[in-house]
């Protein structure tokens, strides 16, 4: 194991794929790399490791071709390799797959899959060959998908497998993943880790940027951790332990997911109560029917949602806040009957939504902290002529940026540029800057690190303490058993059942997650 100074030397049954050297970066005001060493063998899958903010999301840039190092060198398979472009890194064979997929839903999975290289003549597309090679790279990872679906009639695991088939189509030789498993249910992961095995098979190196360590500890030959844009260390995963990288990564020990010292269910009239409740999106035909749900939560509770993917979580927290149209049943706040027929609604009763991807549902990321965080406050803030002061805006990132922790350089970065952890602290701000009553928080912790989940935990914890009601939806059993004072669990859109944290196991959750239980109707 190689706990520090030597960025991990390739192994030695393996030729060297690729050799970075001294790598540096800097942006104003930021260093983001210093000094990066980092070597990957062929058909070697290393895990690059680090919280977020540590300078990985850079070195992938940098590999890729989307930016260019300051300082530094870098060897594919013995040739220095410096691609100015992303489509220059493709043609050495080096491919990336982001956690924000690159695919175009109105093509199909052909067209997505030799986008830019499709064969033919004088302008003319060989839709024939062009089926064919796509039909080839599925059936080189065992895949049965028809080349001729819309990418959007796709599932999030087959998209995400439509990706790897693209990379195989282009000859890849360094294939970098990041999140891969993010947005997969348990048994997606499983297909996908099976994958990776595959391509690790054929002699294909993987870069694999993930926060999940159990899965680093099941696929990767080694791990680089990062820390604050300068290297850590390497361990060879065979002798190494989830708390050592874990140490690495942070610079101190976390432990294990403990429970967290939340508030108590306060006595009487809940917070809110939905009854026999039921929800169908008409925009997305794919979406989850919700059916016949009753459950409550109190003030000072924090009520958990576990079902697989497609159980219908997501789902139900856009009905209660007015995201989805409500086709039967009552939704109560503070014991009196109300009707929420838009989040403007939900927004007026007190009840807030930290949505399960914050890129897409919940930021502007072009736009600045202060804009972000003070989005939702705006129609509370009274000024002449409905004018919103930069003033007021700074005001409110200072006072929540030393409540939770914020880094950033200033109220004005563009929050695109802040990492996952920091980008999902500003959304809870957003929310507790409305001081609500019931918060509902869908996948609270997905795509940031071990740290960052350990502080978002803690605050979900403290406003317990203060009385909100809180509803937290997770795909991760541990976090679920760890945060909530009670589980419920779905399954097709049903309620299935109902635990309290002290009798709750991953076991017992899972069974009520996958198995037809009294609750559902034959």
């Amino acid at each position: 194991m190689t706990a520090s100074g030597l960025a991990g030397d390739t192994h030695p049954s393996r030729p060297a794929l690729l050799s970075v050297r001294g790598v540096s970066k800097r942006f104003p005001g930021v260093q983001a790399l210093s000094g990066i060493d980092l070597d990957l063998g062929t058909g070697e899958v290393l895990a690059l490791l680090g919280e977020n903010g540590a300078g990985k999301s850079t070195l992938l840039k940098i590999l890729s071709g989307a930016q260019a190092a300051d300082v530094g060198t870098i060897l594919l398979n013995g040739v220095p390799y410096v691609p100015a472009q992303p489509h220059e890194a493709q043609a050495n064979g080096v491919v990336t797959i982001y956690q924000e997929f690159t695919l175009i839903p109105t093509l199909s999975v052909a067209e997505n899959i030799m986008i830019g290289r499709e064969p033919g003549r004088a302008g003319f597309v060989h839709w024939g060959a062009t089926f064919g090679v796509a039909r080839e790279a599925l059936s080189r990872l065992g895949l049965s998908i028809n080349p001729r679906r819309l990418v959007r009639d796709l599932s999030v695991a087959d998209q995400q497998m439509v990706e790897i088939a693209r990379a195989l189509s282009m000859e890849a030789r360094l294939i970098i993943m990041d999140e891969p498993t993010a947005a997969l249910s348990v048994a997606e992961v499983e297909r996908l880790l099976a994958l990776v095995r595959i391509l690790k098979g054929r002699g294909i190196g993987i870069i694999y940027v993930t926060h999940r360590l159990d899965e680093v500890m099941t696929v990767c030959d080694r791990a680089t951790v990062l820390r604050d844009g300068r290297l850590v260390g390497s361990a060879d995963i065979a002798t190494t332990s989830i708390d050592h990288l874990i140490r690495m990564m942070v610079g101190r020990d976390l432990g294990a997911m403990a429970p967290v010292e939340g508030g108590s269910a306060r006595p009487g009239v809940p917070a809110l109560r939905v009854s026999r409740l039921c929800t169908r999106n008409t925009a997305d035909p794919h979406a989850t029917t919700v059916t016949d749900i009753t459950l409550s939560v109190q003030p000072g509770e924090i009520l958990g949602i576990a079902g697989l993917v497609g159980a219908g979580r997501t789902e139900l927290a856009r009905a209660i806040f007015g995201a989805d149209s409500i086709t039967g049943g009552q939704i109560f706040v503070e014991g009196r009957e109300v009707a929420i027929r838009s989040p403007a609604d939900a927004i007026a009763l007190g009840i807030g939504l930290v949505p399960e991807d914050r890129k897409q549902q919940a930021l502007f990321l072009s736009l600045a902290i202060r804009n972000n965080m003070a989005v939702t406050a705006m129609g509370r803030r009274r000024a002449p002529f409905d004018y919103v002061s930069d003033a007021w805006e700074r005001g409110l990132v200072r006072e929540f940026q030393k409540a939770l922790g914020i880094r950033m350089a200033s109220p004005d970065q563009a929050i695109g540029n802040l990492s996952g952890g920091n980008q999902q602290k500003v959304v809870l701000a957003r929310w507790l800057a409305l001081k609500p009553k019931i918060l509902i928080v869908d996948e609270p912790t997905r795509g940031i690190d071990v740290a960052a989940k350990a502080e978002v935990h803690g605050l979900l914890g403290r406003l317990a303490q203060d009385g909100i009601a809180v509803i937290v939806i997770s795909s991760e059993l541990p976090e679920v058993i760890a945060l909530a004072d009670r589980i419920v669990t779905l399954r097709e859109g049903r309620l299935t059942g109902e635990v309290a944290r002290r009798k709750a196991t991953e076991e017992s959750l899972m069974r009520l997650m996958t198995l037809r239980t009294a609750l559902e109707p034959a």
